[in-house]
């Protein structure tokens, strides 16, 4: 039985969770990446919009996990890592969610940078400012989520952060409480 996000004994687990610090492992993809201490200051903006389309898609989807989201956003880094060297490889996750998650995204980057084309003096996006901001997505999701196969902590912090988005809005409990 799936609990919903508000559950009391989901609510406390978690809190017990969040009071024992989770450390990431040595081995960890992307770990030794170091990123600027003001990219995410700096894109600001941007930062928040692909929080909210990654929260958007999950909120449509009620199957997608935190691995889901993960292997997505991984995949991501690689592909901008990459694209920032000069060589365009893109390797989509082969899980179908995180693929049209990748997707998804890829697509609405694509649209940011149309627009700030058209937008005469403004300022060009560069794959490896997005690939820091995929690693810091990256590395605040393994810190979010509790590593379980079917943990939504990650996503239910995105959707959090977006109180007001009516696209975000939680289906009510089905639970029945006298």
């Amino acid at each position: 039985m799936d609990c919903p996000s508000d559950c009391s004994y989901l609510v406390a687990a978690h809190r017990y969770e969040d009071e024992h610090q989770r450390s990431l492992p040595a081995d960890t993809p992307l770990l030794e990446e170091n990123i600027p201490q003001d990219i995410v200051y700096t894109h600001q903006q941007l930062m928040a919009a692909l929080a909210f389309s990654i929260a958007k898609f999950c909120a449509v989807q009620p199957t997608a996990v935190d691995t889901d989201v993960l292997v997505a956003i991984q995949a991501l880094a690689q592909t901008y890592k990459t694209l920032s060297s000069g060589i365009i490889y893109e390797k989509p996750p082969d899980a179908p969610l995180p693929r049209e998650l990748y997707a998804a995204l890829i697509a609405f980057i694509t649209e940011i940078k149309k627009q700030q084309a058209e937008r005469a003096g403004s300022a060009v996006l560069k794959d490896m400012e997005l690939f820091y901001l995929w690693v810091f997505l990256y590395r605040m999701g393994l810190l979010r989520t509790n590593g379980r196969p079917r943990s939504r902590r990650f996503i239910e912090f995105l959707r959090s952060q977006f109180p007001q988005a009516p696209e975000l809005k939680r289906e009510e409990s089905r639970i029945i409480v006298p």
